[in-house]
């Protein structure tokens, strides 16, 4: 996205010979190795699913001579697109001389490719990540064992942040920095004051904490943001553990991890709470505290599923960050169901109201009511919901029933 062709560009030969080339070369200008780090895209992943909100585009086959297209953004939010296209674009590396000392290395699928060719790969294939964002990292430990201490990261990802943080302190380098951003929006951030700051349990924890709080394959707690979460987490030391527990191995969520959780929730949507329980503290802010429904916690059994959902990304996926081959659970034990459309969350494991709520049956009788009206039928009186205004007897209630 962020290396458009010029108007000079015709076809992807061009474009790998007057864009890609020459932005590698420029960046090495001002360091002595160069990794290039490109997204998978595997088959029915939870990727897939976010990917697809982005927009669908037109299918080009990316070859030397095959005409750039016009609308370069339609084209990458073809999965297909992408994937020939770092092929092609890592291919073309390899034969590039560029300059005494200088190594570049660009991943084509599970495999690394590099310039020059006899550069040592080992630690870095194969690799099955799928995101880059994680990819990232096993580069970084393989260029500190090559010798190099001072290592930036360009992104535009806030996850890439996070789990860079949480990462740090099991790697050897002196600084890593995050050049993050593009234009006016382009910032450096110092991670290894970062994670010094936080400390090695809070920055190990930090991955399963921004999941849980929103991230792109999980869903964030409507109205809360993250300096809300933040600045409770901060007052609450005790969810700490259950977010590290829950970071690395075997990346299992116990009672004692769901209890701790559950009591950061209900501070999340009110800090003066002296509730322990998601349920407790609905019934209290909507029926004492006037909330509306959008503002209450979620029920405990949405909870835990969002929870799962949360520890598979911050846990198995980021917690996995160093290892070269990453080991994955099926996303249906972790809040996922799979459907003809991809995987899709598993909000809760509660019945629909409309059927397991008896008392949001009402009537729509306007001349009393009969043996073909609704609430007779489920022998429940009438309330002020129906037409009828609840006028229906007692008695005949009775006498149906």
């Amino acid at each position: 996205n962020m290396l458009r062709p010029a108007s000079t560009v015709n076809n992807f030969n061009d474009y790998s010979n007057q864009v890609f080339v020459p932005y590698i070369q420029s960046q090495l200008q001002h360091c002595l190795r160069l990794d290039v780090v490109f997204d998978e895209y595997i088959p029915d992943s939870l990727k897939r699913a976010t990917r697809n909100k982005r927009g669908s585009g037109v299918r080009r086959c990316v070859q030397c001579s095959t005409v750039v297209p016009k609308n370069w953004r339609d084209f990458l939010r073809v999965d297909a697109n992408k994937k020939e296209l770092f092929t092609f674009l890592a291919e073309k590396v390899p034969p590039v001389d560029f300059g005494q000392g200088r190594a570049v290395f660009v991943t084509k699928g599970e495999e690394v490719v590099c310039s020059p060719s006899s550069c040592d790969t080992l630690g870095l294939t194969p690799c099955n990540h799928e995101e880059a964002d994680t990819r990232m990292i096993v580069h970084v430990a393989h260029a500190v064992q090559e010798g190099h201490k001072k290592i930036a990261i360009r992104t535009v990802d806030t996850d890439v942040v996070v789990i860079c943080t949480a990462a740090f302190h099991s790697l050897a380098c002196t600084e890593l920095w995050i050049l993050f951003g593009t234009g006016t929006n382009y910032r450096t951030f110092a991670i290894h004051e970062t994670a010094k700051l936080l400390g090695i349990q809070k920055s190990r924890s930090l991955p399963v904490f921004h999941a849980l709080t929103g991230c792109d394959t999980v869903s964030c707690f409507s109205g809360i943001g993250k300096k809300t979460a933040w600045s409770t987490w901060m007052l609450d030391d005790e969810v700490m553990e259950a977010f590290l527990d829950c970071s690395r191995g075997p990346f299992d969520v116990s009672d004692e991890c769901l209890k701790k959780i559950e009591r950061f929730v209900v501070l999340l949507y009110d800090r003066t709470s002296s509730k322990s329980y998601v349920n407790e503290a609905r019934k209290q802010l909507f029926t004492q505290k006037g909330r509306t429904l959008d503002a209450i916690p979620p029920t405990q059994a949405a909870l835990k599923q969002h929870i799962k959902r949360a520890v598979f990304q911050g846990g198995h996926c980021w917690g996995q960050a160093l290892s070269l081959q990453m080991t994955l659970p099926c996303p249906s034990e972790w809040g996922w169901e799979q459907s003809l459309n991809g995987w899709t969350p598993r909000w809760t494991t509660l019945p629909d109201i409309s059927s397991s709520c008896d008392t949001l049956i009402r009537c729509g009788c306007k001349k009393g009511c009969k043996s073909r009206c609704s609430c007779i039928k489920s022998a429940l009186k009438c309330t002020a919901l129906c037409a009828c205004g609840g006028e229906c007897s007692v008695e005949h209630i009775a006498e149906v029933t």
